[in-house]
C-alpha cells in the first residue's frame, strides 16, 4: 500500500480534528457551504464523494459485471444482513441502551429521538463509501457494483416501510428526492463517467488508474473535514451525548461485521467478494440518514445528532475493520 493507505487512520483522525476546530473557529464558512444543497443533499459533499468514487468506477469492467450473477452467494449475504438483520439489531440496541442502560441519564423524549436516529442509520445501507472500503480491501469492483446497485433498488422500496415499522409511525414521510438524487449523484453519474473514461482510454487505463487512485483518498479526507465542520458546535457542546450514542453504534458496527464475516467464511466466499459484502452490510448511507433525520425531526433534534455521531463512529471503525479484513485474507483464500 502507498503512504496514504498505510496511515489512513492517522489522516482521518487529523481530518476529524481539523473539521471540529475549523467548524468552531469559522462557523460562518461552514454554514454557507451547508446552505448549498438541493433536496437535503449537500452539493459540495456530493462533489467530494464523486471525486472519491470516480477512480473506482473506472475500474469497473462491464463485460465482467454480467458474470457476477453466476456467483450469487455474496449478494445473498449482503441482502440478508442489510434487510433482515441490521435494521432490527440497530433498533434493539437503541431500545436496550436508551430505555434500559442509559434511562437514568436521558429523558424519555430525547431517548426516543436518539433511537430514531439510530434506526434511520440501520435502515440505510451504504451506497458511496463502500467503494472506498472495497478498494482498500482489494475487493472485486464489478461484484461490489452489483451488490450496491441491487441494494439501491431495494432501498427505494424498502427504506420507508421498514423505517416506519421500526419507528412505530404509520405516516412517515420519506424525502424521495433525497433518495433518488443521492443514488444518481453517488452511483449513476460516476459510473457513467467511469465507463466513458474506460472506453476512451483503452490501453492507457492502467496509467490513468495509478494517477487517479490518490484522489479517492483525498476525496474521503476532504469529506470528513467538511462533515465534522458542519457539526462541530454540536460535538463540542454535547460531549456526553456523543459518548452515549457512540457506544451502541460501535457495538452494532463491530457486531454486524463479525456476524457477516463469520457467515462469509462458512459460505466459502473468496476474500475479494466476502470483504466488500461485509463492508456493505456494516457501513451506513449516513448522507441519507442525516437528511431524513433533519427532515422528520429537525436540525437540532436528538435524531439528527445520532446520525451525525454515526459519521463520527463509522469512519474510524470501518478503517479498523478494513485493517482486520486485510490481515485475515488468508482465512478465505488459503488453498
Amino acid at each position: 500500500m502507498g503512504l496514504f493507505e498505510r496511515y489512513l487512520s492517522v489522516w482521518v483522525g487529523l481530518c476529524i480534528l481539523a473539521g471540529v476546530v475549523l467548524g468552531n473557529f469559522f462557523p460562518g464558512v461552514f454554514q454557507q457551504i451547508a446552505a448549498l444543497e438541493y433536496a437535503h443533499v449537500n452539493l459540495v459533499v456530493a462533489v467530494l464523494i464523486w471525486v472519491m468514487i470516480y477512480p473506482m468506477m473506472v475500474q469497473v469492467d462491464f463485460t465482467a459485471v454480467k458474470d457476477s450473477g453466476k456467483n450469487p452467494k455474496g449478494l445473498i449475504l449482503t441482502l440478508v444482513i442489510n434487510w433482515l438483520i441490521k435494521p432490527f439489531t440497530m433498533a434493539g440496541l437503541g431500545y436496550l441502551f436508551f430505555k434500559v442502560f442509559f434511562a437514568a441519564w436521558v429523558d424519555p423524549q430525547t431517548a426516543n429521538e436518539y433511537i430514531a436516529g439510530m434506526i434511520l442509520l440501520g435502515v440505510a445501507p451504504c451506497t458511496a463509501m463502500v467503494f472506498v472500503w472495497s478498494q482498500l480491501t482489494k475487493g472485486n469492483p464489478n461484484y461490489t457494483l452489483v451488490q450496491v446497485s441491487v441494494n439501491d433498488v431495494i432501498m427505494i422500496f424498502a427504506f420507508a416501510p421498514i423505517a416506519a415499522f421500526l419507528l412505530g409511525i404509520n405516516d412517515i414521510e420519506i424525502p424521495w428526492q433525497t433518495l433518488v438524487l443521492s443514488v444518481v449523484l453517488y452511483v449513476l453519474l460516476p459510473l457513467v463517467a467511469g465507463a466513458i473514461t474506460r472506453k476512451v482510454m483503452l490501453n492507457r487505463i492502467d496509467g490513468l488508474l495509478a494517477t487517479l487512485k490518490p484522489w479517492s483518498i483525498i476525496g474521503l479526507l476532504a469529506t470528513v473535514v467538511l462533515l465534522f465542520g458542519f457539526q462541530a458546535e454540536k460535538i463540542i457542546d454535547q460531549p456526553t451525548a456523543i459518548v452515549l450514542i457512540a457506544i451502541p453504534l460501535m457495538i452494532q458496527t463491530y457486531g454486524i461485521f463479525f456476524i457477516a464475516y463469520f457467515i462469509a467464511k462458512r459460505m466459502r466466499l473468496t476474500h475479494d467478494i466476502a470483504a466488500p459484502a461485509c463492508m456493505i452490510g456494516t457501513s451506513n448511507f449516513f448522507e441519507l440518514a442525516v437528511a431524513v433525520a433533519i427532515s422528520l425531526f429537525g436540525l437540532n433534534s436528538g435524531a439528527a445528532l445520532a446520525t451525525v455521531v454515526g459519521v463520527l463512529v463509522e469512519v474510524p471503525v470501518m478503517l479498523s475493520l478494513v485493517a482486520f479484513a486485510n490481515r485475515t485474507r488468508h482465512w478465505f483464500d488459503a488453498k
